[in-house]
């Protein structure tokens, strides 16, 4: 597993964007299967402003997963990260997400939280393959 600075995925040839435009994205995982956590973990630094998380995810027969969205402060005490949905971004749950049809949504991760590493565990896990991928603001 590797943990992926969000500041260092920007490109350093382009010239800086505007404060508050998104970084690029960092992959946690791709076509992963089974349960455990994403194969990488985001590491956002000191931003703590607008993020989000992209699952996509191919479902197979009878497909389930769970996915817990995992903070951390220190990278090894882990603990959900606040969420909300695109169509209410105002309201927001630390509960577990129970997907059962192949999808790509996008969660919305409640800014000013005290979480500097970022990642995915996934669980029950039946016939469903998951790609993942994070996107932190630079404000």
């Amino acid at each position: 597993m590797a943990t992926i600075s969000v500041q260092a995925a920007a490109d350093p040839t382009r010239a800086p964007s505007a404060p508050s435009s998104p970084l690029p994205g960092v992959n946690l995982a791709t076509a992963l299967t089974g349960n455990g956590d994403t194969t990488n973990t985001a590491d956002r630094g000191g931003l703590t402003g607008p993020a989000a998380l992209v699952i996509t995810n191919a479902a197979g027969a009878t497909p389930t997963v769970t996915v817990n969205i995992l903070g951390s402060a220190d990278g090894s005490s882990w603990f959900n990260v606040p969420y909300a949905l695109v169509a209410t971004p105002s309201t927001f749950t630390v509960a577990a997400i129970t997907i059962t049809a192949a999808a790509t949504t996008t969660y919305l991760l409640q800014s000013g939280q005290p979480w500097r590493y970022l990642k995915a565990n996934l669980s029950a896990n039946t016939n469903e393959t998951v790609t993942a991928d994070f996107y932190q603001s630079r404000s």
